[in-house]
Parts: structure tokens; sequence; C-alpha cells
């Protein structure tokens, strides 16, 4: 191989290294800024192919969409000096690049870490002006949205970014006090239970005792109307046997004669003990019961 080839290649060669390291892409998710000797010339790169000088500038790319800072679960007290584990996070995006560049040197953990910090600090402020109840569901959606706007014109002016929201994701108490809160959570429940219970008893008693004294009444109307209608059915029968009597006394005395004689007489063994001439042998004796013959029973 020629001198002359060689030169060519390594010439072709140097231009396609030359060329690869002057052209760059900017994506449509991507923000950028081009450096010059490590000065900040151009802070908005726009998305599409862009030319530098190779070894002069450089470019620092960073993720334009919405990002997520997790903090870590802290402590803070209410106004009543009530101590919450409060773990929140918070959605972000980078508004200013040259801003975040010059915060952050471009790096994202450690935006971050300064963007979990300021969190931290709000929430403590926030949590220090309002009681328990007011943190957990009283106010808790106005404590989120101060929260978010006080802290984007912090991060804007202190690194560049946009916090979009701030949410909490869980708020529990510390483990040296949740037990003793159970307990009272626990007697209150029991005793709310009690007042439920005898409640329950008394509105009990007062059904079963106005049950018992409709049944007496019941009883009492029952046995009452059953006595007229027994007394009713008595005077009826007394009646008809007046009657029965008036119609034919003769006839009437024969038969109960008749029915004392079925009464006395129906067992083998009984033995009975009375005077011959006793009115209880007035018709054994006489058929007409020692009336005179020839006159007929009016």
């Amino acid at each position: 191989m020629s001198g002359r080839n060689v030169t060519l290649i390594f010439i072709s060669l140097f231009a396609v290294l030359l060329l690869s390291n002057a052209l760059y892409v900017i994506k449509e998710t991507e923000r950028g800024v081009l450096l010059q000797f490590g000065e900040v010339v151009n802070p908005n790169i726009q998305p599409g192919l862009h030319i530098k000088i190779p070894f002069v500038n450089n470019v620092r790319k960073f993720d334009g969409r919405v990002l997520t800072v997790d903090s870590t679960p802290e402590r803070y007290f209410t106004q009543e000096k009530k101590a919450l584990i409060v773990d929140s996070y918070a959605k972000f995006k980078v508004s200013d690049t040259e801003k975040f560049y010059t915060a952050t040197n471009g790096e994202e953990s450690r935006a971050m870490a300064l963007l979990s910090q300021r969190i931290n600090d709000g929430l403590r402020n926030q949590v220090a002006i309002r009681t328990i109840q007011e943190v957990v569901s009283g106010e808790r959606d106005e404590l989120m949205q101060a929260l978010t706007e006080e802290l984007t014109v912090v991060a804007q002016e202190g690194l560049g970014v946009e916090v979009i929201d701030v949410r909490v994701k869980q708020i529990d108490l510390p483990p040296d006090v949740s037990e003793s809160v159970y307990r009272r959570m626990n007697a209150e429940r029991e005793k709310e239970a009690r007042e439920h219970r005898s409640q329950g008893q008394e509105l009990g008693e007062g059904i079963r005792a106005a049950a018992d004294r409709e049944v007496t009444v019941l009883k009492a109307n029952a046995y009452r109307d059953s006595e007229l209608i027994r007394g009713e059915g008595d005077a009826t029968a007394t009646g008809i046997y007046a009657e029965a009597f008036n119609a034919d006394p003769e006839f009437y005395a024969f038969t109960r004669s008749l029915r004392a004689y079925q009464d006395a007489f129906q067992g083998n063994g009984d033995i009975m003990l009375v005077q011959p001439d006793s009115e209880f042998f007035r018709y054994l004796k006489d058929s007409d019961g020692g009336k005179p013959k020839g006159k007929v029973a009016k």
C-alpha cells in the first residue's frame, strides 16, 4: 500500500471521528445546554440535530420529562407538639436548564437530594402550624397546595426546577405513642359499645314490659268475655229448665228420680241404708208418685 493511500485512509478516519463528535441529537424528551470550555453558551438547546465544535464545545443532556423524588419518612411535630411520621413524594421537571446545571452540575441524583431536603423543611413548617386532625384529614389538601406553591418558588430560584405536585403517601404515629393511642381508642370503643348495649337492654325491657302488659290485658278481656258468654249460657239453660219444669213438674220430678236411681244402683257392690218411707223410694213404691188415682197432673 502506497503512502498516499495510507494518508487518505487516515484523513478519512479523522474526518469521520471529527464529524461524529461534531454532530449531536437532542430528543423531544430531553433538555440540554451547550458548554464552551465549561461555560454555558446556549442554555436551552431545542430538540433536533445540532453541530458543535469538537474538543471545544460540550453538551450536557437532562431528562425533560416529569420526574419523581421519593423522600424518606421524617418525624414532624404538630401544633400540639404531637409527633407524626410523614412519608411524602413530589413530582417535578427541569424548567431552567442553565440554573439546573449550575446548581446541580447536571446530576439528577443531586437535584433530587436537594429537592427532598426542601420538601422536608416545607413539610416541617406546614405541619408545625396545624393540629393532628388538620394534618390527617381536615386541611390535608390545603397543606399540600400551600407546600407545592412554596416549593415551586424556592426550587425555581435555587434549582431551576418546577415542582408540579407534592403528596403524602402515609402518615403514622411514632411507635412509642401508637400503642398508647391504640389503647385509648380501644377504651373509647368499649365505652361506646357498653352504652349501646345498655340502651339496647333498656329498650328491650320496655318492649318486653309492653308485651307482657298487652298479654295481661288480652287475657283479662278474654276471661271477661268468656264469663259473660258463660253467664248468658247458664241463664239460657236455667230458663229452659224452668220452662220445662213449669210445663210438667211431675214428669220432671219423675225423670230426676230415675236418674238418681241409675246413679245409685249402677255399681254391683254398693250398699245404701235408707228409711223405707224415704222420699227416695217414692216412685219405686208407686209409679204415680203417691198421687190419688184419677187425677192428672197439671
